[in-house]
């Protein structure tokens, strides 16, 4: 492979030429959702009133609105499952450190009863 062929593959695809869609999460699947959100919203303004250039800013709105919302739904769902994860890691690893120790959190204490007849 050549250089340039390299150079171009690690790229990725930018948007406006600020957004890398390909290496940024969440952010492929928010432009898809923001030009679904377009399209139905324009659409369907279109359809209701006739008025081409309304219809094309409601659907510019509906990108905006959709692709904004998608993107924050996607990066606290992404937030919340690193939080988790880190959790339990730490529990794997308490677990693997405690282990058969007198502070092993699921060793419970074993009551003493007595042995003779009652």
């Amino acid at each position: 492979m050549t250089s340039e062929e390299e150079e171009s593959k690690s790229k990725g695809f930018r948007l406006l030429g600020i957004l890398d869609v390909q290496n940024t999460p969440c952010a492929r699947e928010a432009v898809l959702h923001g030009a679904g959100g377009s399209l139905t919203a324009g659409l369907l303004h279109f359809l209701a009133t006739s008025r081409v250039k309304r219809s094309f800013d409601v659907g510019f709105a509906g990108f905006m609105l959709t692709t904004v919302g998608s993107w924050l739904y996607c990066r606290m769902s992404n937030a919340k499952l690193r939080v988790q994860q880190r959790m339990i890691q730490d529990g794997i690893k308490n677990k693997v450190v405690y282990e058969g120790t007198v502070l092993d959190p699921t060793n419970k204490p074993q009551a003493e009863t007595p042995s003779g007849p009652s």
